[in-house]
């Protein structure tokens, strides 16, 4: 079953908690993987993205998400992969008017779930902080379900 998801937002930071029923290593692979994340980093009102992983630290990544009113992209460069453990890369979007931020996602596992961490920090202001929090919710979400079928 899942657990409650717990939020916090502070100045520039926000930081999103979520148990998952999967394995570390599923949770893992669904964020390095350019078909997955297609398939469930769909937070807004879009239905289709096209997605490409360089998945090496060093190596860029690229989301655009396919939107009635244009295209809206999503990119980074990934500065740390610790297997099973931790993500960390950088997310420019509109939404941070294209400065540079810092994700990180933890992977805490469990006997039979996986706890992960998602901080992300140097957001511009409070209402890119409020949109994020909800497109990262949706997300993880959509990861869960993602991983169900």
């Amino acid at each position: 079953m899942t657990q409650p998801q717990t939020n916090t937002i502070k100045p520039g930071k926000l930081v999103i908690k979520r148990t998952i029923p999967a394995t570390a290593d599923e949770l893992f692979d669904a964020w390095l993987d350019a078909d997955s994340l297609s398939q469930w980093m769909l937070p807004g009102d879009h239905r289709r993205n096209t997605v490409t992983v360089d998945a090496r630290v060093g190596g860029a990544y690229e989301i655009i998400m396919h939107h009635q009113d244009g295209d809206k992209r999503h990119y980074g460069e990934y500065r740390g992969i610790e297997r099973n453990k931790k993500l960390v890369f950088t997310w420019h979007s509109d939404a941070t008017r294209h400065t540079e931020t810092l994700v990180t996602v933890e992977f805490i596992a469990a006997s039979d779930s996986t706890e992960i961490v998602l901080t992300h920090e140097r957001l511009p202001d409070h209402d890119s902080a409020q949109g994020h929090t909800r497109g990262w919710t949706r997300g993880l979400e959509l990861l869960e379900a993602h991983l169900k079928h």
